[in-house]
């Protein structure tokens, strides 16, 4: 399997995830709004983390 194919269903499975969560879980706004801002960061992150973004950042060591 070819890395973008990889990539693109990670992608499709947690976006997945994420819209069953925001659907089906009761939960307050604010609190849905909170867990939807993280996911995009977290998103950001691995995408950086990914492509190499971050590789003259060294936290932790």
């Amino acid at each position: 399997m070819t890395d973008l194919v990889q990539f693109s269903i990670i992608l499709i499975f947690v976006g997945f995830l994420f819209w069953l969560a925001n659907r089906y879980i009761p939960m307050d706004r604010r609190i849905r709004q909170i867990l939807n801002i993280l996911a995009v960061i977290a998103l950001v992150l691995w995408l950086g983390n990914l492509f190499g973004s971050f590789e003259s950042i060294h936290i932790g060591y």
